[in-house]
């Protein structure tokens, strides 16, 4: 087994235990945060039903015009996501971190969130 196909199922290995402890419901849906090298996205998703509720990306035509990759991209990501989530109605998630750290980039986006007025 080659190291990158070892790292590529060790990260499966910690998303899939993340992801048995946290599940989404439409009181409290779950806001599920992805990262690649380049940008990073979230979406506000409700499990039960199957649907995405709202997302935001630094793919986005707005959010691209400055640098993706960075702790400021991320930050407001996760204000745009909140302010998305918050004129739906939605106030409470629970926070899916996937199979990254909480540091950096994706505690960046939890904490710009959390300011915008979701709770988790």
């Amino acid at each position: 087994m080659s190291m990158a196909q070892r790292t590529h199922e060790l990260r499966e290995r910690r998303h899939r235990r993340v992801r048995q402890k946290i599940s989404g419901t439409a009181d409290r849906p779950r806001l599920a945060v992805f990262r690649s090298n380049r940008h990073i996205s979230a979406q506000v998703i409700d499990d039960i039903a199957g649907h995405t509720l709202t997302a935001a990306s630094t793919v986005e035509a707005d959010l691209r015009r400055s640098p993706t990759g960075n702790v400021e991209a991320a930050a407001a990501v996760g204000r745009l996501v909140a302010k998305r989530a918050r004129s739906l109605g939605v106030s409470k998630v629970v926070f899916d971190r996937a199979s990254s750290r909480y540091h950096g980039r994706v505690a960046a986006l939890a904490k710009a969130a959390r300011e915008e007025g979701l709770e988790f």
